[in-house]
């Protein structure tokens, strides 16, 4: 089968009948749908639809012979855009989506990494079970679950590969393995953070937590006053108890007015000791609207699918780990705000800290609050410049929050012994650095 290229590459190739069987390309009905992700438009030669593991290896076998630029999209939701391409394929794992609760008195579940973490939080919720997974129903389980995770109940259950209890994957060979801590401990270990550059993961098993249901307050303040707003916001949450997550938006209001929205919550049924718990953190600053209310998890990550567009405006995207929300660092973070589109605060610590740094990949394990910056392209260099006030602060990043790619963003995401392990494991499953499209390890010491 004839595949043209994209609109951008001049590459040409044929594929394959079990291959262009599952093909969807250029001139197909759907291609509209699957060729660009929520933030990036892109022009694939071919979105191949998985249904197991024999087509993967075949992909991958593929994409090696004919040198095809590759891709793997979970849920194409990644703020960094890379799950697609120009001229390439794309490994979509949407149809790798079942999840099974295999014991629920345990709460082991096994979950495909092409489902969506709503629909995830859906098929737990009649059993009482739930997994932390970021604050977007619509996200894919495949790239959060191999990134890290830092959701809304992180600092009560910490983070989404803090419960994985195994991965299965296709390895660059195109050869399926299981993983966790008695098979290939060193591979489980880098999934946990990093296993978008090990191999194509197809399931996972999570241990999902108890969870009755969740109390949400939703304030929004003046945020005139954005330094002191943040600082207070800060010590508030330190301050909380560990049933308490909050995220709190920086975003610009009717007039140009500073506003800030904090979207906090509290692990529990018990909408009294969610008010207590919360209480503190409603004097951010003048409140201007307030509301709290019970629900359940799989209702506050709801499922749906939202339709891919070809490119948000908010393309240029900064990321920082930080311990405490002192003044100089609230002061930096609001001159940041002026070149930036969007800015979030989502808090850490608590359960998250309570994971020794050298469990797995993802080893930030001591700061208290992960800070994303958005903005449009044309501000990235004053959005850059801003940003360097803060790096005197910033202890790490969270890589599904960057879209720079160089060796001092992986050296902030994997600090100290852990880059150097990741180099080393990554010659021995992915010598030739086929999955190198999201974030390219060196082929050497970093």
């Amino acid at each position: 089968m004839p595949v043209p290229a994209g609109s951008s590459s001049a590459l040409e190739f044929t594929l394959p009948e079990p291959l262009a069987a599952i093909a969807t390309c250029p001139g197909d009905p759907g291609y509209e749908a699957v060729r660009h992700t929520y933030t990036r438009p892109g022009s694939p030669a071919a979105v191949l639809r998985v249904r197991n593991e024999r087509d993967i290896g075949a992909a991958l076998a593929f994409a090696r012979q004919e040198h095809v630029p590759l891709t793997v999209r979970s849920g194409g939701h990644g703020i960094s855009g890379r799950s697609t391409n120009d001229g390439g394929l794309v490994i979509d794992l949407s149809l790798l989506a079942s999840v099974t609760v295999l014991d629920a008195e345990s709460g082991l579940v096994r979950v495909g990494a092409g489902a969506r973490w709503g629909d995830v939080a859906a098929a737990l919720a009649p059993h009482g079970l739930a997994v932390s997974s970021g604050d977007t129903g619509d996200v894919g389980v495949g790239g959060l679950a191999t990134a890290g995770g830092i959701g809304l109940m992180s600092r009560r259950y910490g983070l989404t590969v803090d419960h994985m209890r195994a991965a299965e994957l296709v390895l660059a060979d195109g050869s399926p393995v299981r993983t966790d801590d008695l098979h290939d401990p060193d591979l489980f270990w880098a999934v946990r953070g990093a296993g978008a550059n090990f191999g194509v993961a197809t399931a996972f098993e999570f241990h999902a937590s108890s969870v009755e249901g969740v109390c949400v307050d939703v304030s929004l303040y003046d945020a005139s006053d954005t330094a002191a707003a943040l600082t207070r916001w800060g010590e508030a949450v330190e301050a909380s108890p560990r049933e308490v997550t909050s995220f709190l938006t920086l975003v610009t209001g009717p007039g140009g007015r500073p506003v800030a929205q904090a979207m906090t919550v509290y692990a529990g049924t018990d909408l009294e000791a969610a008010d207590r718990a919360v209480r503190n953190l409603r004097s951010a600053g003048p409140l201007l609207h307030n509301r709290l209310s019970a629900t359940s998890y799989h209702r506050l990550v709801p499922a749906g699918h939202q339709p891919q567009r070809a490119q948000q405006p908010l393309s240029v995207v900064r990321s920082g780990l930080l311990h405490r929300l002192d003044t100089a660092v609230t002061e930096a973070i609001a001159s940041v705000a002026e070149a930036a589109g969007i800015v979030q605060l989502r808090s850490v610590g608590g359960e998250v800290n309570d994971m020794p740094a050298a469990a797995m990949a993802y080893a930030h394990r001591s700061q208290n609050f992960s800070l994303m910056a958005a903005t449009v392209p044309a501000l990235a260099n004053e959005l850059d410049q801003r940003w360097e006030a803060l790096t005197p602060h910033v202890d790490g990043l969270y890589l599904s929050f960057e879209t720079r790619t160089g060796i001092r963003q992986l050296r902030d995401a994997f600090p100290g012994p852990v880059l150097p392990r990741l180099i080393a494991l990554k010659a021995h499953y992915d010598p030739e650095h086929r999955f190198d499209n999201n974030f390219a390890l060196p082929t050497g010491p970093a």
